[in-house]
């Protein structure tokens, strides 16, 4: 679509859009002390302050700066909150709190950048000749909410007396069927990317095409804490024939022996929920790093799945057909899993029949991210987006992996068949986890 064809209604849904995703990321930033907010909860992470500049200064920068021919007027922000880190082993900043900003000078920043973005999404602003209006935008609200999601793992290692409960906050259902264990998946065909003429995508997710998948027998269910807690107690944090060797060194290095997000309590465990220690839910998925997954996977005699493999299991039918969910063609709603933002913490696994795939595997989206053993890497028609060229190819490295899915904190928008998560293996932040494919 070009930004002759972007009618005013199109832009009244995209600035409504892009309000809710404002809406997300103020919460967030709302939840915390001011102390917290010049925290580094992550240590491979910048100062949470950074994020609270970096989301008003990519739409600076994407939406007024290049597209629309804006003025700089506070360059030096433009430029100190453009880009985030990629946390990999090593290198890690140490800048001091008191190098960044005050919250009262990004805040009028902030409130500035705004003004002229949404005169640029209403077209009160003319586009300079040759920018797609409704791919930077929708770019620039997929990014905010991309965020939303990774400030809410990064709050979610803020001591509990550095942010607030907002007022709507209920626990996560834990009651659930998680019914059969394994699903067999018959051989088929998956379609993996995205038709060029379906829409917005991101340059990774280009171009649509089929592959042929062989049989298998997968996981119904995620793997839960309870499974996991087997692992933990047959000392498979110390059995060296479980690790990669990489894997082994980080474990080694970080001296991990249990998931990050649980806590030992006595002769027990907690878990580490967004504003309290919770007693560890059982029946949730566990969260792990793809190191810690692929070490449970080979001590249960497993494998993590490739991407085709989800795919298969997602969205095929038994009629070799295919799906745009896994329950279905129908838009998400709640009853479909634990995603959109509505939860804080992992549910229960079977809470949500109605998300079920057409072969009974359950929460393939939602509940948590879902590593796969497939190294994160271009789809043959792969093209960089020249306005955020680096957004995959910097990561086509062999050390990233693709994650599918999506968590609690996962907007709905991401949940579409063609869209890839990515990570290293060695990142236990993030709400991830797996379940095992066994033949």
């Amino acid at each position: 679509m070009t930004d002759s064809l972007l009618m005013t209604d199109d832009r009244r849904i995209l600035a409504g859009r892009l309000g809710v995703a404002r809406g997300w990321t103020d919460e967030l930033f709302g939840l915390l002390t001011p102390e917290a907010l010049y925290s580094r909860p992550i240590p491979e992470r910048h100062r949470l302050v950074f994020y609270l500049g970096h989301v008003e200064a990519f739409d600076w920068n994407l939406i007024a700066r290049q597209s629309h021919g804006v003025e700089p007027f506070r360059a030096e922000f433009d430029k100190l909150f453009a880009f985030g880190i990629d946390p990999v082993d090593g290198g890690l900043p140490n800048e001091p709190a008191s190098d960044w900003p005050r919250r009262e000078d990004i805040d009028a920043y902030n409130a500035r950048v705004r003004e002229i973005v949404d005169e640029c999404v209403s077209g009160a602003r003319s586009i300079a000749p040759g920018f797609d209006a409704a791919t930077i935008f929708n770019m620039a609200i997929e990014h905010r909410l991309m965020h939303a999601e990774t400030l809410a793992y990064l709050l979610h290692h803020v001591p509990f007396d550095g942010k607030r409960a907002p007022a709507s906050y209920a626990p996560a259902p834990q009651t659930g069927s998680a019914g059969r264990d394994t699903a067999a998946i018959p051989a088929g065909t998956a379609t993996l990317g995205r038709d060029r003429r379906r829409g917005f995508g991101w340059d990774n997710e280009f171009d649509a095409h089929t592959v042929a998948v062989p049989g298998f027998t997968i996981g119904a269910n995620k793997v839960t804490n309870a499974q996991f807690l087997e692992f933990v107690a047959d000392r498979g944090y110390g059995n060296r024939a479980l690790w990669s060797e990489s894997d082994w060194n980080w474990k080694e290095r970080e001296e991990r022996t249990h998931p990050g997000f649980w806590t030992p309590r006595g002769s027990g465990w907690e878990f580490r929920g967004m504003f309290g220690a919770l007693p560890l839910p059982l029946d949730a998925p566990v969260y792990v790093s793809q190191a810690e997954a692929s070490a449970y996977a080979r001590w249960a005699g497993g494998k993590l799945p490739t991407e085709e493999q989800f795919h298969r299991a997602a969205y095929g039918t038994l009629a070799d057909g295919e799906r745009e969910y896994p329950w279905g063609d129908a838009a998400p709603e709640a009853r479909h899993g634990n995603f959109d933002f509505r939860h804080w913490e992992p549910s229960a696994v079977g809470a949500f029949p109605a998300g079920d795939s057409a072969f009974g595997v359950s929460e393939l989206v939602g509940n948590g991210w879902e590593w796969t053993r497939t190294a994160f890497a271009p789809f043959d028609g792969f093209e960089p987006h020249p306005l955020y060229a680096g957004y995959s190819a910097n990561f086509f490295d062999g050390d990233h992996f693709v994650l599918k899915g999506g968590s609690p904190r996962t907007a709905a928008c991401f949940l579409r068949r063609s869209f890839r998560n990515w990570f290293q293996p060695h990142y236990p932040y993030l709400y991830a986890t797996f379940r095992l494919v066994t033949a």
